[in-house]
Parts: C-alpha cells; sequence; structure tokens
C-alpha cells in the first residue's frame, strides 16, 4: 500500500510556521497561510507543506494518493493539552443542582464532585473504563483532536491510579498520541480526610517514585485552589516531583487567587492552568517565564460564571497562551476544540488566529511535543485536519456545530465523516 498522501486543492493551508517554540504577542497570530496549497506526506511525516505548484512538482506527489479538498481548508489537527480522559459515569447530579443554583461547593458537600467520580473509578473494572475511554476517544477524533494530554487524580489511591495510568498507556497511539499525568494531588480523598499533609506526604513518599520507576506518568499535576491545596502544600508535591524528572503543571487561580501561577513560573512549570482569577503581576510572572498559560473557558461556561480567564492582558503580558478543552465529567463535559475556540473568541477576547495558534502550536510546546506536531512543517509527523469551511475564521464564527471533515494521524485517514478508525468496544466493534 502506498504510504504517500498528497492533500491538494486547498483554498487555505494554515501552515502555522513560525519561530521555534510556543507563540508570543505578535506570533501568537501568525497562522502562515499559503493559499492554493498542497501537503504531501511520506511514511506518516510532513514531506512539504506550500504552495500547490510547488508540492505537486515533487516526483513522489505523482505517485502518492490524492485527497481533494475542492477550496476547504487544511490545518495542522488540534491538541487538546488539559483533560481528564477516564472518569466513569457523568456527573448528573452535580449539573441538576447547579441548574438549581449550587455552586462548586455546594456540590461537593453534599456528595457530589470529585469524590464522586472517585468512587466511580475505583469501582470500575479497567475494561469498562477502557470502553468509555474509547468512545471518547472517538469524539476527540470526530472534532479534529490528534494529541491529548489526559490526567489520572479521579483515584486518589496507589492500585486504582495505576489503573487509569496504565491505561491511559495502552490507549496511547490508538490512534491518538495520548500524553499521560499523574493529579494524585487532585482532592484528599476519604482515608486522609483532616490529614491532607499526611497525604501530601504518603504521595511523595510512595506514589512519586513508583510512577518514575514504572514510567507511567511524564507530568505531575496539582490543583491548588480554594478547598483544594494550599500553596505550601503544593510547593512540597511539584518540588519532589521536579525532583524525580517529572514535568510539572499546575491547576491555578480558577475560584481564588493563591499564588500558584507564580509557584509555577518560578518551579519552570511546563503549564499553569485555568487563570480565571489571575492578575496582572501573575500575567507579567508568566509573560517573562517559559511556561505555557493554558486557558479552559468551557469549564467557565459549564460553571454558568461571568469570569474567564484575561486572555487579552496575558497575551499583551508576553505570555504564551494555549487552550483546551479541560474535558471532565464535573467541569467540562465537551471534546470540541472548535467551541472551545468560539468561547475564547466571544467571552476571551482572542481573535480567531490567535485562538487557532493557541489550540495546536502552544498546546504542543505545552506537551513538550513543539518540535513533533502542531504546525504543518516538513519532518514533523502528518497530523492535520480538513474543515468544511473556506475561510479559517469561519471556525471562530460558528459555534454548536463541527467543521471537521477528516481528520488525519500520521499520514492516515482515522476519521472522516462517520467513520473513526481503529476505536473498537469491547467486543470489536466500530464506535
Amino acid at each position: 500500500m502506498n504510504s504517500s498522501l498528497l492533500i491538494r486543492n486547498i483554498g487555505q493551508l494554515l501552515t502555522l510556521r513560525g519561530p521555534a517554540g510556543p507563540r508570543r504577542g505578535a506570533h501568537l497570530s501568525e497562522l502562515g497561510i499559503v493559499r492554493n496549497g498542497a501537503v504531501l506526506t511520506c511514511e506518516g511525516k510532513i514531506a512539504s507543506a506550500g504552495p500547490a505548484a510547488e508540492v505537486e512538482s515533487l516526483a513522489a506527489s505523482r505517485s502518492a494518493r490524492e485527497i481533494d479538498v475542492q477550496g476547504r481548508i487544511v490545518m495542522p489537527g488540534f491538541v487538546d493539552s488539559h483533560t481528564h480522559l477516564v472518569f466513569g459515569p457523568p456527573r448528573l447530579m452535580d449539573f441538576e443542582m447547579r441548574l438549581e443554583g449550587a455552586d462548586y461547593h455546594a456540590i461537593a458537600a453534599a456528595g457530589g464532585g470529585i469524590r464522586a467520580s472517585m468512587s466511580a473509578v475505583r469501582a470500575l473494572s479497567a475494561d469498562r473504563l477502557a470502553l468509555q475511554a474509547r468512545r471518547h476517544l472517538a469524539e476527540f477524533a470526530r472534532c479534529g483532536t490528534t494529541t491529548l494530554e489526559a490526567k489520572s487524580g479521579y483515584a486518589l489511591d496507589e492500585s486504582n491510579e495505576c489503573k487509569v495510568l496504565e491505561l491511559l498507556r495502552d490507549l496511547d497511539g490508538k490512534p491518538l498520541d495520548i500524553v499521560p499525568t499523574y493529579l494524585g494531588a487532585h482532592v484528599t480523598p476519604p482515608e486522609f480526610d483532616a490529614r491532607c499533609d499526611n497525604y501530601i506526604d504518603w504521595i511523595i513518599r510512595r506514589m512519586l517514585p513508583l510512577l518514575s520507576e514504572q514510567r507511567l506518568a511524564r507530568f505531575v499535576d496539582v490543583y491548588c485552589d480554594r478547598g483544594a491545596f494550599t500553596l505550601q502544600q503544593a510547593r512540597r508535591y511539584l518540588e519532589a516531583a521536579c525532583a524525580l524528572g517529572f514535568g510539572v503543571r499546575v491547576h491555578a487561580e480558577q475560584f481564588a487567587n493563591t499564588g500558584a501561577a507564580r509557584l509555577a513560573c518560578e518551579l519552570g512549570a511546563a503549564s499553569v492552568d485555568h487563570l480565571e482569577q489571575a492578575t496582572e503581576a501573575d500575567a507579567d510572572a508568566l509573560g517573562k517565564s517559559s511556561t505555557v498559560a493554558t486557558l479552559l473557558p468551557g469549564s467557565v461556561f459549564h460553571l454558568s460564571l461571568e469570569r474567564y480567564a484575561p486572555a487579552r492582558m496575558l497575551i499583551e503580558a508576553g505570555a504564551a497562551v494555549a487552550l483546551a478543552t479541560d474535558f471532565n465529567p464535573g467541569t467540562s463535559p465537551t471534546v470540541s476544540m472548535p467551541m472551545v475556540i468560539a468561547l475564547a473568541c466571544r467571552r476571551m477576547g482572542m481573535t480567531a488566529g490567535q485562538a487557532i495558534v493557541a489550540s495546536t502550536a502552544n498546546g504542543a510546546y505545552s506537551l513538550g511535543l513543539g518540535g513533533r506536531t502542531g504546525t504543518l512543517e516538513a519532518g514533523k509527523d502528518a497530523d492535520l485536519v480538513l474543515l468544511d469551511v473556506e475561510d479559517y475564521r469561519e471556525l471562530a464564527y460558528w459555534f454548536g456545530m463541527n467543521p471537521v471533515l477528516t481528520t488525519i494521524k500520521r499520514g492516515r485517514v482515522i476519521y472522516q465523516r462517520g467513520f473513526v478508525s481503529d476505536l473498537e468496544d469491547g467486543d470489536g466493534r466500530r464506535l
């Protein structure tokens, strides 16, 4: 079978070519648009992406299998750099209580929230969790995501956290790339009630060395906020993770400003996420750091809150901004990066160009994958999406709709309007 693919007759080819590293300032809007473009992939890599006349004149193009996109848009696949992929059933009690006026903390006090998902994940078998995760991955592919980060943190004990991380390892590359993150410091589990410091000690003493030895996580994350972990606890936990060679990520400034964003910058965290309560001082620190500011407007929308992350302030301060779904059962039940882009433009003041770069190149850099995916350049993985629109701004203009016509992962079509490859349930049936 010919492993070369020529995608031709592209109205707008968004290459996102630009400077190395996460994009900031004016570079956050640079899409590297080629009109009347083409892309040639060989052996799962991009061989050439540029003007049609140049790409189609290559010898390999003449024997490649062709896709004629008939003037539509081609761009990099979405890189969703913050998800909670494995969680058990949806939290419908939380949803009903929220519709009746209860807030996040009242729901948790009533037995909902993260601990409800914890009970479910502990009780469900790995096979049941895998079936659900495959279904979610099928939806990610349908919405154009080709790479995602996935966190544990809904089990909070040794055996079940390992169960989830082993599941993520098994699902990696089938067909989406999955970057695993250990979120042990999500909340304190019931067996450590009123002993939060002891729980952090247990993670540092037992879990982090175990995960390092078994190589089950690339990153370690902490939820530092009101009702979660304190700044001091987060520092101990993250410093221990850094000492073992983990990359670190931080849930910060979601409901209260705790100083966690500046701690993340101090420790050289890969990403600091949420930031709805970020201040000018936080933005200034992020602008001077290598830490990516990952914004999650889907969670603000689902919680019916008014205060979104101050994207414009962060961009003007020079911060590298990414966008992600925060896919999870309690606060952001969506896999749709197109919907996240629509929210970012409407509620956070981002332009369509900024939102596209934030959901591809900058998400990739926050995962340490900027040299491999997130832009369409020779030598990178052939991860791209074909959009059923004729202008890139339509990606932000339409909302609640899926513009993705085709998703391609490493040069292979994995989704095309009704078909998703390599995603089956436990009985071998296509999802």
